[in-house]
């Protein structure tokens, strides 16, 4: 028979959070640098300690998936964007800028559903995922394979890889990218069908918000790093993913 007090360490979610993100980390550290690098790796550790505190497996499922399929999408065409000179930097594995730019606000609606449960949180919580594989997926997918590319605020033809710039196959892989994200949360039961479709568009007006913002603001002001129009890309989604639902579901 287990000892009271073991008992109660396995049933603690904080505890198996713990555990389980250690010896995951462990794991990484030992192998190739190929989705994060070790700063990368550390960052990890506490992004999934309070992931699966707050949200429990289901949660950390729905963020593991993300990271995996963010990081498939990162190597789609890499020989082309390499010949162009506009491949992802270190190969595509991820530091702790590009892991907190990407989650920071999915971290927050996990604190929020802590502290206040409310299935809003997790609607915002994948609506940010959602958006941020959009994001991900129209541009990698763009810089390799977008035939004509236009700067979204002028329609002007420019070279992919351009802040701002847009292409159809970027765009339509940008769907696929939420979709795929709000088809997970819909298999790991944490939002409905409903909420799906709230993801999508939210997802699709997010991405267009954060071309805009590409366009114009991030070349004039230094502090607007790739990590921090991501962070205000995820939050737009999330908002907005929010906000349709109290507007079309709960009104």
């Amino acid at each position: 028979m287990a000892h009271p007090t073991l008992s109660l360490l396995i049933t603690n979610p904080w505890f198996v959070a713990i555990a389980l993100n250690t010896t995951l980390g462990a794991i990484a550290l030992l192998l190739p640098r190929i989705v994060l690098t070790t700063a990368g790796i550390l960052h990890a550790w506490g992004l999934g300690i309070l992931v699966w505190g707050c949200l429990g497996v289901r949660g950390y499922a729905l963020i593991v998936g993300y990271l995996v399929l963010g990081s498939a999408v990162t190597r789609i065409g890499k020989d082309i964007k390499t010949a162009k000179g506009i491949a992802e930097k270190r190969d595509g594995a991820r530091g702790p800028e590009n892991l907190w730019g990407s989650a920071f606000t999915a971290a927050l609606c996990a604190l929020g559903y802590l502290l206040s449960p409310a299935p809003y949180w997790w609607l915002g919580y994948t609506a940010s995922l959602s958006t941020k594989l959009a994001d991900t997926t129209a541009s990698e997918v763009g810089k390799a394979y977008g035939r004509r590319t236009f700067l979204i605020t002028t329609l002007q033809p420019v070279p992919a890889g351009t802040e701002g710039a847009v292409s159809l196959e970027g765009t339509l892989a940008g769907v696929g990218g939420a979709m795929a994200i709000a088809l997970l949360g819909y298999s790991l039961q944490v939002i409905s069908p409903t909420d799906g479709v709230i993801c999508l568009l939210a997802a699709q007006l997010a991405t267009t918000c954060e071309s805009i913002l590409g366009a114009t603001l991030q070349q004039r002001y230094p502090w607007l790093t790739n990590e921090v129009v991501n962070g205000i890309n995820t939050a737009i989604g999330a908002a907005t993913a929010i906000g349709l639902a109290h507007l079309f579901i709960n009104s």
